[in-house]
C-alpha cells in the first residue's frame, strides 16, 4: 500500500524511539513461530511498533477453546487458519508489512527458509511444544540470530533471551535424553525459578502434563507481548541491555512482584535439581486431571438457563432436584425435599424446601440473563408426596439483566472466621430488601449475643458427632479427595486445621473411633474450631422467620418455596456485597428434635442433649425453634482464595430429558 502514511502511522513511538529509529525499525524482519496465545500477540505489538517483516508460521485453525487468551480468535474466525488470520490483522495496521506465511507450520526442512533475514527469532510455540523448539533454538544459535522466549504462566510472564556468544537454550534447559513429561517440568521451573504463581493456583487438577493441557490467561500472553516486543526492539536497534541466560526474568501481574534470577548453571545447578525433582513429586501426587465441568453442553436459552441456576445451595450439596426439558420454554423440577436418609432433615423436608425454594430464584434470576421472565406452579399433589413436581416456565420479556444474575456461581458457603467490623445500616437495609415481605430479619451483633449464637451452634456439634446416624451422613458428604467436589463438601472446606482434619478422617472410617474421640473430648476441640471461633469472628448472626403465621398442611410447601426464593436472593445480595454467609441449619434441626422429642437417634443420651439444646435456644432467642427457617453468621471474608469449595453436578448428571416434538 503505497500511499499508507508509515510516518504518521507510527508518530507517538517517536519520543521513545528516535526518528532515525523508527525508520530503521522498517527495514527489520523477525520470525515468530506459533500464531497462538503469545505468538500473535507478538506479532501485532511488533505491527504497532513498526516492523517492515515477519516471518509467521502455525498449522492451525483458530476454535472456541483458544477464546479466552488468542487475540485473532473470535466468533468469524473460527475454523479459519492462524497465519492467514494474524497476517490480515497484522497488515491492517501495517499494510506495507512484508509477511511471509509458513501454513504447514516449521519443520526440519524449513527452518532456515523461516528464519531467512531475520534479525531475531521469537518464539510463539505452545509450551506442549518441545521437540521443533530445541531444533529451532539451536539452529538461531548456528546462525547467530537471537531468539527471545516468554511464558504465560498464571497472571505474569517468565521471560529469557537467547543471545549469539551466552549460554544456549539446551544448556540452560538441559532437556536432552529425558522423558516427555520429565521434559515439560524442566521447561516450567526453568521458566519460572522462583514460582510466583504458585500461591494463586486454586485448581491444580487443571495441570496435565501427561496429556499436555494447563491452564492459560489472556492478560499473561498480553503481558509477555509487551516484554518481548520491548527487548526485541532494543536488539533490532542495538541498544544493548538485553540480559541473556541464565539471566531469567520473572514479573507476577497477581502478587505485583518481579523476580530477577541468574541460574549460573541452568538447570543443572544443584537448587534447579532439587526444584525439578520437588515439582516431579508435586506433580506425581496431583489427583487425577479433572473432566469437563459439564459433559453436558447447553444449546439452548433453557439449558443455559439451567446451567447457571443449578449452582443453588442444598443441604450437604445434595441438589435435589432433576430438571426435565418439556420445550423451548418450560422445564420441571422434580423435586426431592425428603430424602430420608439424613438426620439433618426436619418438619417434613423444609430444608429441602427452602433449597427447593432458592433454585427457583437463582431460575428466575438467570433467566434474566435471556430476556425472560420465570414462573412457576405446584403441579398436583396435597404436598405429602416424596417429590414435588414443579412445572417452570420462561416467557420472552423486555427485560435486562438481574443485578444479582454475577452472583450465582460466586455465592458459595465460607466457614472460616470473618472480620469483625459490624455491617453498616445501609447493607442491613439492602438485605432486608432482599429478603421481602416473606420473611422477618433479625440481627444479632453484640459480642455477647454472638457468643450465645456460636454456643448454640458448638451444642449442635456435640451432638451431631456423638451421633452415629450423622457419622454415616458424614463418611457420604465429607469429600477427602477433592478440592472441588461437584457432590459433597470438600474436606479443606469443613473450617477445620490439617492437624484436626488428619484425626476427623481416621475417625470417620468407623464409628468405634469416632466414639473413642468423643470420651477424649474430641467433640469440643472440633466445636471450638467450627462453631465458638468462627462465630465471634464474624459481624453478626441473623435470624430469619416467617412474617405470617406457621402455614396449614396443605400451604406449606408452597410457603416453604416462598420463604427459600426470600432466603436465597438475601444471600446473592449479601454475595454482591461483598459479605460471606454460614447457615449453621444444624442448630435448628437437633433444637427442632429436642423441642418435639423425636426419636431422630438411637443414643438416649444424644436425645437428653437434643432436648437440653432446645431449652437453651428459647432462652437465647426468645423462641421455639420451629419459629424460624433460617439461621447463619455474616460478615466481611478475610481476602483468600477460594482453594476448597462444593461444586455441582453437571446438568447431563441432573436427568435432563430432550422430548422430541
Amino acid at each position: 500500500m503505497s500511499d499508507f502514511p508509515y510516518g504518521e502511522a507510527f508518530s507517538r513511538n517517536v519520543g521513545w524511539i528516535a526518528l532515525w529509529e523508527q525508520q530503521a525499525l522498517r527495514q527489520k524482519r523477525v520470525a515468530i513461530a506459533g500464531m497462538g496465545g503469545v505468538g500473535g500477540v507478538h506479532l501485532l505489538t511488533l505491527a504497532r511498533f513498526g516492523i517492515g517483516g515477519a516471518s509467521i508460521a502455525d498449522l492451525d485453525r483458530f476454535e472456541f477453546a483458544n477464546f479466552n487468551r488468542q487475540v485473532g480468535a473470535n466468533t468469524a474466525t473460527v475454523g479459519r487458519p492462524k497465519t492467514e488470520v494474524m497476517a490480515e490483522m497484522a497488515l491492517a495496521i501495517n499494510p506495507g508489512m512484508s509477511i511471509r506465511r509458513f501454513d504447514r507450520g516449521i519443520d526440519e526442512s524449513n527452518i532456515d527458509a523461516f528464519l531467512a533475514d531475520a534479525d531475531v527469532f521469537i518464539d510463539g510455540f505452545d509450551f506442549f511444544v518441545l521437540g521443533i523448539r530445541r531444533k529451532v533454538f539451536a539452529r538461531c544459535a548456528e546462525l547467530g540470530i537471537p531468539a527471545l522466549t516468554a511464558a504465560p504462566i498464571g497472571m505474569g510472564t517468565g521471560f529469557l533471551a537467547f543471545l549469539p556468544g551466552h549460554m544456549s537454550f539446551e544448556e540452560y534447559f538441559r532437556l536432552e535424553g529425558q522423558p516427555e513429561v520429565s521434559q515439560y517440568i524442566r521447561f516450567l521451573v526453568g521458566f519460572v525459578p522462583r514460582g510466583l504463581h504458585r500461591s494463586y493456583l486454586v485448581d491444580p487438577t487443571r495441570v496435565d502434563l501427561a496429556n499436555r493441557r494447563g491452564p492459560s490467561t489472556g492478560a499473561s500472553c498480553q503481558l509477555c507481548a509487551g516484554v518481548v516486543a520491548v527487548n526485541a526492539v532494543k536488539l533490532m536497534l542495538g541498544r544493548g541491555g538485553v540480559l541473556p541466560a541464565p539471566w531469567h526474568h520473572h514479573f507476577d501481574a497477581y502478587v505485583n512482584r518481579l523476580a530477577l534470577t541468574r541460574l549460573r548453571w541452568g538447570n543443572a545447578g544443584p537448587l534447579q535439581r532439587l526444584k525439578i525433582a520437588a515439582a516431579g513429586r508435586a506433580i506425581s501426587a496431583m489427583p487425577p486431571a479433572a473432566a469437563p465441568l459439564a459433559e453436558f453442553a447447553p444449546c439452548t436459552p433453557v439449558e443455559e438457563i439451567l446451567n447457571l441456576a443449578r449452582w443453588a445451595p442444598s443441604g450437604d450439596n445434595v441438589q435435589p432436584w432433576r430438571f426435565e426439558v418439556l420445550d423451548d420454554d418450560s422445564v420441571l423440577v422434580h423435586l426431592s425435599a425428603r430424602r430420608g436418609d439424613s438426620i439433618y432433615e426436619y418438619r417434613d423436608g423444609e430444608p429441602g424446601l427452602l433449597a427447593g425454594g432458592g433454585l427457583l430464584e437463582c431460575l428466575d434470576v438467570a433467566a434474566s440473563g435471556w430476556g425472560r421472565r420465570m414462573s412457576w406452579r405446584l403441579e398436583g399433589g396435597d404436598g405429602t408426596e416424596p417429590v414435588h413436581r414443579i412445572r417452570v416456565r420462561f416467557q420472552r420479556a423486555a427485560v435486562g439483566p438481574d443485578p444479582l444474575l454475577g452472583q450465582l456461581t460466586l455465592r458459595s458457603v465460607d466457614r472460616r472466621p470473618y472480620r469483625m467490623r459490624r455491617l453498616t445500616g445501609a447493607e442491613k437495609r439492602t438485605l432486608e430488601q432482599a429478603a421481602g415481605p416473606e420473611l422477618v430479619v433479625e440481627w444479632h451483633e453484640p459480642a455477647a449475643e454472638r457468643l450465645r449464637l456460636a454456643w448454640l451452634g458448638a451444642l449442635a456439634t456435640d451432638i451431631r458427632l456423638r451421633a452415629p446416624e450423622a457419622h454415616r451422613v458424614h463418611q457420604r458428604i465429607i469429600d477427602f479427595q477433592r478440592a472441588h467436589s461437584p457432590d459433597g463438601i470438600p474436606a479443606g472446606a469443613v473450617g477445620l486445621d490439617r492437624v484436626t482434619l488428619r484425626v476427623m478422617r481416621w475417625a470417620l472410617q468407623e464409628w468405634p473411633r469416632q466414639r473413642l474421640l468423643n470420651r477424649l473430648g474430641g467433640t469440643w476441640a472440633v466445636a471450638a474450631q467450627l462453631d465458638l471461633w468462627p462465630g465471634l469472628a464474624s459481624g453478626a448472626f441473623f435470624t430469619m422467620r416467617l412474617a405470617g403465621p406457621d402455614p396449614s398442611p396443605s400451604a406449606r410447601v408452597d410457603t416453604m418455596l416462598h420463604a427459600g426464593r426470600a432466603v436465597q436472593r438475601f444471600w446473592l445480595q449479601a454475595s454482591r456485597l461483598g459479605l460471606a454467609i454460614q447457615p449453621t441449619l444444624a442448630t435448628l434441626a437437633f433444637s427442632h428434635y429436642g423441642a418435639v422429642d423425636a426419636p431422630f437417634t438411637a443414643q438416649e443420651s444424644v436425645r437428653r442433649k437434643a432436648g437440653a439444646l432446645a431449652g437453651t435456644f428459647r432462652r437465647f432467642l426468645g423462641n421455639d425453634p420451629d419459629c424460624f427457617v433460617f439461621i447463619g453468621r455474616i460478615g466481611e471474608p478475610r481476602a483468600r482464595l477460594p482453594l476448597h469449595r462444593s461444586t455441582r453436578r453437571g446438568l447431563d448428571q441432573l436427568g435432563i430429558v430432550r422430548r422430541m416434538s
